[in-house]
């Protein structure tokens, strides 16, 4: 056994002496914003361990639900929410005195609901984007459409290879805040770390939060491939080559290339075009199974955000004049109905690039 002294303030903290090692850990109050499978993930991670959680969602029913009975059973219907997951249709309510707020809302429901939150939040709250997307307009990622609705605010990112029903069920999962703001960074750590997951900290908040959206546009191919029986070779080409594709892309806009060998990129990318929870390979899946991309996204019930990343990022890299021959071949598919049979031979006649494109100088 083990000496352990407890002493609890209900108002802020607990602190934890353990014999040889002595942390401390806040109560912190935060609000998570977007009821979907993952924000209620997320605010259930943070009941669980020990801090008031409240839950946004427009759905009132919805919140109805996860009050009463503690589940949410559209996003996650097989699990049991923590008794203090409090959910509202109020975002005033929500985030009244909240330490941090975690923006888990579609990217293109994220302009709007900054301007809500600009309304009621202090200046002193942290803002915390878990938002995989691009906006439309201007390809602002959720970082840069929060900043200009909260310029006050410190913000940061939070992305990983994150399967929300996963960390649900409490496998061990590790994610990666960044921020410029170094207590940003530490008090999320605080916050979420757990038996089950782990944070990692970064500074390159452009490059975590687009190699988050770009790892959706790959995802889609990896389903395509699945659904037509490719063997483990192209498999493995098709995800290496995306990475080498994703980073390209990302310096090309100042991110650091180091960054995508991260749990944020390539772990990301990984579990992402590997899995059939993710929603992007499951529309991948559906139209390499020869069902149109409309028919995939009715099946789905919503858009991935990978079908709007695509045209975004296809736009600005003919741009940029980046080379971007998979996101490419994609956009033949998904919008010019070229055939998956026709795509696949361009691809191989294509230009053949160094391997690794961003090595270290060595003399």
């Amino acid at each position: 056994g083990f000496a352990m002294g407890v002493f609890l303030n209900a108002q802020k903290s607990i602190t934890l002496t353990v014999f040889g090692n002595c942390f401390m850990t806040h109560t912190y109050r935060i609000a998570v914003l977007g009821g979907g499978s993952f924000g209620t993930t997320l605010c259930n991670l943070v009941a669980d361990n020990g801090h008031h959680a409240m839950l946004w969602l427009r759905n009132a029913e919805r919140a109805e639900e996860i009050n009463r009975e503690h589940r949410n059973s559209y996003y996650l219907p097989d699990y049991v929410l923590n008794n203090n997951v409090h959910a509202t249709t109020s975002i005033e309510e929500a985030i009244v005195g909240a330490d941090m707020i975690f923006v888990a809302v579609p990217s293109g429901s994220c302009r709007e609901v900054s301007v809500e939150l600009a309304k009621y939040i202090r200046s002193d709250t942290m803002v915390i984007s878990t938002t995989k997307g691009i906006e439309h307009q201007n390809f602002k990622l959720m970082s840069e459409v929060l900043t200009e609705a909260l310029p006050e605010n410190p913000l940061g990112v939070l992305s990983g290879p994150n399967l929300a029903k996963e960390i649900a069920a409490k496998h061990l999962t590790g994610t990666v805040v960044a921020s410029s703001n170094t207590a940003l960074i530490e008090k999320v750590q605080n916050a979420l770390h757990s038996s089950y997951f782990r944070v990692y900290g970064s500074r390159d908040v452009y490059g975590v939060e687009l190699s988050g959206a770009l790892k959706n546009i790959y995802a889609i191919i990896s389903g395509l491939g699945a659904a037509m029986h490719l063997g483990d070779n192209t498999r493995a080409m098709l995800m290496t080559r995306s990475l080498a594709e994703m980073s390209r892309f990302a310096v090309s806009m100042g991110a650091n290339p180091m960054t995508f060998l991260g749990l944020a990129g390539v772990g990301d990318l990984i579990v992402t075009c590997s899995s059939s929870l993710s929603r992007n390979y499951q529309v991948g899946f559906a139209i390499g199974s020869g069902k149109t991309l409309q028919q995939a996204t009715e099946e789905l019930g919503q858009v991935a955000e990978g079908v709007n990343t695509l045209k975004l990022v296809k736009l600005k890299a003919d741009d940029n004049d980046v080379y971007m021959p998979l996101a490419s071949g994609l956009y033949e598919i998904l919008f010019n109905n070229v055939s998956v049979e026709d795509t696949v031979s361009q691809l191989m006649l294509g230009e053949q690039s160094e391997d690794v494109e961003f090595l270290l100088a060595n003399e």
